[in-house]
């Protein structure tokens, strides 16, 4: 069932979940094994009575628990003492049961809104003080159901993108920073692969090498040609092919032979002596011998010797002589060692050119091409001596002499294509030098750096490692578009219900009569989740809920306007659920540090939920306030229970609200006047000390400036006699006279005037009129 707004009761949907019983509270709090309330219905508006101490907040704990789902509330409430566990059995309606046992509950029931102080700690303040946590919590609950979830969709994402920071972090650790060459990760792994990376960093560690170089660079000549001489082959084979055609063939024939009999160098030495004739003749008139002096008119071979040994003779000694020296001249002397020295020259250019552009191999075996150079040398002068010992001779190149040949000439194009490669570099040579004349160090360095960290980054295993990093990052980009979406989502759906909110807000704390309003009421979006700020506005001055210094939530709100905030918040977050009708409300003490003032109006809002809830259970140790909400509660919607010391202990009764809701006040009137109506010795003494107080409690309603608390009735009517027949008179004459009359009976029935009150004799017809005396008087206008 269900109150409505104008007091009738309406049976409680299926979804409601009515609390209907307490059927077991075992091991927990103040209760031993308590099931006496099994047997004790809940009604729609039920109120539970305590003292301090006798277990209200524990039966508020459990509700709490089973809302929420947390068992700790429960665990950490364990009887002291006890053996075991705590078991705690709640009936609802329709035969549903929630029963927390082995550290769990069999079943949730979130549809519980409680207020107490947990809730103040949490949503508000922790006493004076507001924390980040407070914050985060009210911002979850004025987003209520709907906003919650908004909220827990993007704290999923935002936890999640925390998840991908550690993630990357560790990855991009990882990665060795030795790699990475002073880049951060994300620029090292950013990098682009370059298909010719090694020949990319080849050439920037010349270039840096250059530009640290720049004076040797600028010293250093480039390469300088080197070749090997030739043989012509051509030339030496017509000159050894040469003879005197002009000589007579017999006469030639018959030279020849002579000479042959005079053996080796016989041409020779004949030749020479063919130049001695004219100077052994000086002085004769005819030729001789210059070796006899004979007279060689008679020789029959001196005129054959003059032909053969003549001008043309002499030519073909000299071409051969001179052919003979060319070869020593080209291929000779220094010539070999010239070469040798060029090689070394272009061995060490190469060495030196090789560290700032390509250059290519010097591989020269130097003492083959020289070994095969002097083989081919020698065979030729080998062949020109022969031929210079008989120049008339004909001969050729031994074929063993142009195979020499050949094999140097192989040698020597080598030697000719490695200067050629090398002569080309020239080119490059010249940009190099140009280039280090005004090269950057540092550039050139960070170049060559940057090459070295690509090569690292796309070889392994650091390849591997940037693909996890950026496959990370990845997952972390999409993240956030989710994480935008949801956080878009939410602020459009904050936009509507925080203005709703502070609206209601401020509505309950007027109805509450708090002397302060809140202002900007906005959620906040930080790292550490999303919260809510406020103001509270006091004489229309903000003031700030944290400060250093001056005025703040600290120390311009009582515990009083705390509470009352606290209970405004609480309410106004109902007003929000669109589920309220189903709720169960528990409030737990809502006095607590309440003004007087306001008790009113927080039982007045507290029956306006009751219409819109399915159930409200009130639990405090204020008889006074209770009884305010049983008055104006419908009979047949309402249950009151009393937690009551049950040894050491607590258990469950019934409470009979009615006669804790009757002032002391009242049972007097009520117990003089059932005196009246019927006698009852037994009572007459407890009547007759009930007339004074009877009269002071008149007096202190009536005349409350001139009679307040702490005065006697004695004392007041010396101050009423000072002033009769005044304007500030208070009691007319006959009305003190009664006043004073009726006095003197009551003070014979007290401690403080009489001594012997206790044994004072009591007359009934002189307590009945007395008593009827003291009525009329406290009835009078």
């Amino acid at each position: 069932m269900r109150a409505t707004a104008t007091g009738h009761i309406t049976i409680c949907g299926p979804g409601d979940p009515l609390l209907e019983r307490f059927q077991l509270l075992r091991n927990i709090g103040q209760y031993d094994s308590v099931n006496a309330g099994a047997q004790i219905p809940l009604s729609t508006l039920t109120l539970i009575y305590g003292e301090n101490g006798r277990g209200k907040t524990t039966l508020s704990s459990v509700l709490r628990s089973l809302g929420t789902g947390d068992a700790d509330l429960v665990l950490e409430r364990h009887r002291l003492g006890a053996a075991n566990p705590p078991h705690v059995v709640l009936g609802f309606a329709g035969g549903v049961t929630a029963q927390f046992q082995h550290g769990a509950w069999s079943a949730p029931m979130p549809r519980i809104a409680i207020f107490d102080d947990a809730f103040v700690a949490a949503n508000v303040c922790s006493g004076v003080e507001i924390g980040t946590g407070h914050r985060q919590n009210l911002h979850e609950l004025i987003l209520g159901a709907q906003g919650v979830a908004l909220n827990a969709a993007l704290q999923v994402h935002v936890a999640r993108i925390e998840e991908h920071n550690r993630a990357l972090t560790l990855k991009g650790n990882a990665i060795p920073a030795a790699a990475r060459g002073g880049l951060n990760v994300d620029n090292f792994c950013a990098l682009p692969a370059d298909p010719d990376i090694e020949a990319s960093i080849a050439t920037a560690e010349r270039n840096l090498a250059a530009a640290r170089s720049a004076d040797a660079i600028r010293q250093q000549a480039p390469f300088l040609p080197f070749t090997l001489p030739a043989f012509d082959v051509d030339t030496m084979g017509a000159l050894l092919a040469r003879t005197l055609p002009d000589l007579e063939a017999d006469a030639a024939a018959q030279v020849r032979a002579h000479l042959r009999r005079l053996g080796k160098g016989g041409e020779g030495w004949v030749g020479d002596g063919m130049t001695r004739i004219a100077g052994a003749s000086e002085g004769r008139d005819h030729e001789v011998c210059p070796f006899c002096a004979q007279n060689l008119d008679a020789s029959p071979l001196i005129a054959h010797y003059q032909a053969y040994f003549g001008q043309a003779y002499d030519g073909l000694k000299s071409s051969i002589t001179e052919a003979g020296q060319g070869i020593h001249i080209t291929h000779g002397g220094d010539v070999p060692a010239a070469f040798e020295r060029a090689v070394r020259i272009a061995v060490q250019g190469r060495t030196f050119w090789n560290a700032f552009t390509d250059v290519p191999e010097v591989e020269l075996d130097t003492a083959a091409v020289l070994r095969a150079w002097s083989a081919a040398r020698d065979a030729v002068l080998t062949v020109l001596r022969a031929k210079a010992a008989s120049p008339l001779e004909a001969m050729t190149l031994p074929v063993e002499t142009l195979a020499l040949i050949r094999d140097y000439d192989e040698r020597r194009a080598d030697v000719a294509a490695l200067s050629g490669a090398l002569q080309a570099r020239n080119t490059q040579i010249a940009v190099v030098k140009e280039q280090a004349a005004n090269a950057d160090v540092a550039a050139r360095a960070a170049d060559l750096a940057r090459l070295q960290s690509v090569r690292a980054r796309h070889s392994s295993p650091v390849s591997g490692l940037c693909a996890a990093y950026l496959a990370e990052k990845a997952d972390k980009t999409a993240t956030e578009d989710l994480r935008t979406q949801a956080r878009t989502a939410l602020n459009n759906y904050r936009e509507n219900i925080f203005p709703a909110y502070e609206a209601a807000i401020n509505t309950y704390l007027q109805r509450f009569n708090a002397g302060f309003r809140l202002a900007s009421v906005s959620p906040q979006n930080t790292r550490g989740g999303s919260s809510c700020t406020y103001n509270v506005v006091i004489n229309n001055v903000p003031v700030a809920l944290t400060a250093n210094a001056g005025p703040a939530f600290r120390n311009t709100l009582s515990a009083g306007d705390r509470n009352t905030l606290a209970l405004a918040f609480f309410f106004a977050s109902l007003d929000q659920d669109p589920q309220l009708a189903h709720k169960i409300l528990v409030i737990d003490d809502p006095m607590t540090s309440l003004d007087e003032h306001r008790s009113l109006t927080t039982v007045q809002e507290m029956r306006r939920m009751q219409a819109r809830v399915s159930q409200v259970i009130v639990l405090s140790h204020s008889k006074p306030f209770l009884c305010q909400l049983w008055e104006g509660a419908d009979i047949a919607a309402r249950q009151a229970l009393l937690i009551r010391r049950d040894g050491v202990g607590s258990t469950l009764a019934v409470w009979d609200v009615n006669h804790d809701c009757i002032t002391e006040h009242d049972r007097r009137h009520a117990l003089v006047q059932g005196h009246l109506q019927a006698a009852n010795p037994a009572a007459e003494r407890r009547v007759a000390a009930a007339l004074r107080h009877i009269l002071e409690a008149f007096m202190r309603v009536a005349y409350p400036a001139a009679f307040p608390p702490g005065m006697l009735l004695g004392p007041f009517l010396g101050i009423c006699q000072q002033r009769a027949g005044r304007q500030n008179q208070i009691l007319s004459q006959p009305d003190i006279d009664e006043l004073r009359a009726l006095l003197a009976f009551a003070n014979r029935f007290h401690h403080d005037t009489n001594a012997a009150y206790e044994t004072e004799a009591i007359n009934d017809q002189e307590l009945t009129h007395f008593s009827e005396r003291v009525l009329a008087f406290a009835r009078r206008n």
